[in-house]
């Protein structure tokens, strides 16, 4: 156990993010996504909601920005202008966490494409559907690391 480190966050999330630089992308995956296909490593989040998962992992990690957009969500399949309740909160929680970002639209095979290219999926078991969100990592800048 550690001080200051979200709960929900286990040793191997807690690798992933600490490994990951500058513009390298993470998703978070609700139940349904295909995560052991699409080639990253996959974390397992079992009994973890995916905005549980976005809280924690935005806690520790900024968002890059350097780049126009840096988060995304899966577009509704025949409703790309819908917005489920999960990705309503996904966007609170990223204006919470991370500041002034807007949380994206992917078509779901473009959400895909860009999943495969991600440096980790953490699979969780998020049942609302589309409760999938990327999230690309910024810089972490000198004065924000605590050195005792």
């Amino acid at each position: 156990m550690l001080k200051g480190i979200h709960p929900v966050l286990n040793p191997d999330l807690l690798r992933a993010i600490a490994r990951m630089g500058h513009g390298d992308e993470i998703v978070i995956a609700d139940a349904n996504f295909p995560s052991s296909t699409m080639g990253p490593e996959v974390i397992r989040a079992d009994g973890v909601s995916a905005t549980a998962m976005a809280e924690a992992i935005l806690t520790h990690m900024p968002l890059d920005t350097f780049v126009s957009e840096t988060a995304w969500r899966m577009q509704v399949v025949g409703d790309p202008e819908a917005t489920p309740e999960v990705c309503s909160e996904f966007q609170a929680i990223v204006s919470a966490r991370a500041g002034n970002f807007a949380v994206a639209s992917l078509e779901r095979f473009a959400f895909y494409d860009r999943a495969r290219t991600a440096a980790y999926i953490v699979a969780t078991t998020e049942f609302r559907l589309y409760g999938n969100l990327i999230l690309k990592k910024g810089v972490v800048h000198p004065g924000e690391v605590f050195w005792g």
